[in-house]
């Protein structure tokens, strides 16, 4: 087995990327299948699957454990992202595969099968583009949260035991997150100064600041007010 930079069952604040999509070709597959065949117990079985892996973790995730224990070992880990935004998207499908589910039980065929095959092409559309359209609404979602709360108005630089001359960038991320430290590297090589804040280590200030993905990033200027936000 390849070495893995993030345990897939305790570092469930991020995951490997291909996961997600692993996971999403899978319901997606099932989903359609249940509809040609008209087999309409299938879709409760996978609504009840998402709900079950959503609460009790991916070890009770039945194609996060095919994922993570017959491909991840073969094919090596891929980059790892913050899970909030897949785990969002989850919700959705789970949410709706069981209207959909309960739409079929109840003998709305036309409503029940649309919100499976809605459920199918998303899931399929995300796995093979790797646009994930519960993940966007995540990220979009956190997004007008942060900015209708301005949570990202100013940063108190003296939390983070800094007193710049001039502007620096403040970058939320986790140590384990790929993304995070592509874009690290890339505002060095821009010639500017990044503080790291490591939300595993101070979820007190991922808080307060209304972070909901990693990385974010913004620019602060030496009185703490944040005059660009660069990622996130």
């Amino acid at each position: 087995m390849k070495q893995r930079t993030a345990d897939p069952y305790t570092d469930s604040g991020v995951i490997d990327a291909r996961a997600p999509r692993f996971n999403q070709a899978t319901i997606g597959t099932l989903a359609l299948v249940a509809f040609l065949t008209g087999f309409w117990p299938l879709v409760a079985v996978l609504a009840a699957q998402l709900a079950v892996g959503l609460v009790f973790g991916r070890r009770f995730c039945l194609p996060c454990l095919a994922y993570f224990e017959l491909v991840q070992p073969r094919l090596g880990e891929g980059q790892i992202e913050d899970s909030r935004p897949p785990r969002f998207a989850n919700v959705v499908g789970a949410v709706v595969l069981s209207g959909s589910a309960l739409a079929l039980a109840t003998g709305l065929a036309t409503l029940g099968w649309a919100l499976a095959l809605l459920v199918a092409g998303l899931a399929l559309f995300a796995a093979t583009s790797g646009v994930c359209a519960g993940c966007e609404l995540y990220k979009l979602g956190a997004r007008l949260r942060g900015i209708r709360a301005h949570l990202l108005d100013r940063i108190d630089l003296d939390e983070l035991g800094l007193r710049p001359d001039g502007e620096v960038v403040v970058q939320f991320g986790h140590p384990l997150c790929t993304g995070c430290h592509d874009l690290e590297r890339r505002l060095a090589r821009e010639g500017l100064r990044v503080v790291t804040v490591d939300v595993s280590k101070r979820p007190e200030l991922a808080r307060k600041y209304g972070i909901a993905v990693v990385p974010t990033a913004v620019a602060v200027g030496p009185d703490g007010a944040v005059s660009l936000r660069l990622a996130g």
